[in-house]
């Protein structure tokens, strides 16, 4: 059977660790287009996409969301499968005509996630489940038809609609990522410590039960293309 191919849409601003992680994770073949420096595939030529977290915002004024978003859409109208982590999740929201907010507030490390529902992104994963998170957006709108597959005290944590799947967690994220990320956030010291206390072997191993979501994911879209050539 041949390799997925994947475009992979990288939105992290050329941070090394979003790179080696989705790389690692994914068993695919990952064509990487940097999109925020306006770098976009050239055609619809790939088995599904995924988008990945930024430190940007959906509804930033910045000169590459709007070519992304466009791409994106006219994707998605193709049929292509798409996965979007964080900034991802909320950008597919968005395209689709959900609405992404401000929280607010800010969630950042080891966290419960519930998800809710029936859906395939979730096949073998505990209901209750550990994740990494750091995000101070959330889908408060969910796009219409979309349902909820995710959620926590915070936000919600997953859609889906059709092809179309968004995750607010980060489930690629190794410990090196997760320190590095927190060291880089304006919170107080006695947070931070908190958080970076809570980033040990325990709690990424637990978490490690969320990486699946990326092998359910490219299992999905094996079965959806022999689906489509029957």
């Amino acid at each position: 059977m041949s390799r997925l191919r994947i475009a992979f849409l990288n939105a992290a601003h050329g941070d090394e660790n979003t790179r080696r992680n989705f790389r690692r994770e994914l068993d695919a073949e990952l064509t990487e287009f940097d999109v925020t420096e306006g770098h976009l595939p050239n055609s619809f030529d790939f088995d599904a996409a995924v988008v990945s977290g930024s430190r940007s915002s959906v509804y930033w004024d910045e000169e590459w969301i709007p070519p992304l978003k466009e791409w994106v859409e006219v994707a998605i109208e193709s049929g292509m499968p798409m996965l979007g982590i964080c900034y991802g999740h909320q950008l597919l929201a968005d395209v689709l005509g959900g609405d992404v907010r401000d929280m607010g507030e800010y969630e950042i490390g080891y966290r419960e996630v519930e998800h809710v529902g029936e859906s395939p992104l979730f096949d073998g994963i505990e209901s209750e489940f550990v994740a990494f998170t750091t995000h101070s957006d959330e889908v408060a709108e969910l796009p219409p038809g979309a349902k909820a597959i995710a959620e926590n005290d915070y936000s919600n944590h997953g859609f889906r609609k059709e092809d179309v799947f968004g995750v607010q967690f980060h489930p690629e994220y190794d410990m090196d990522t997760a320190e590095e990320v927190t060291r880089g956030k304006d919170l107080s010291a006695e947070r931070l410590q908190r958080v970076l206390d809570g980033i040990n072997e325990e709690n990424f191993t637990a978490a490690c039960e969320a990486k699946i979501v990326f092998e359910n994911f490219t299992d999905y879209v094996r079965e959806s293309g022999e689906l489509s050539a029957d």
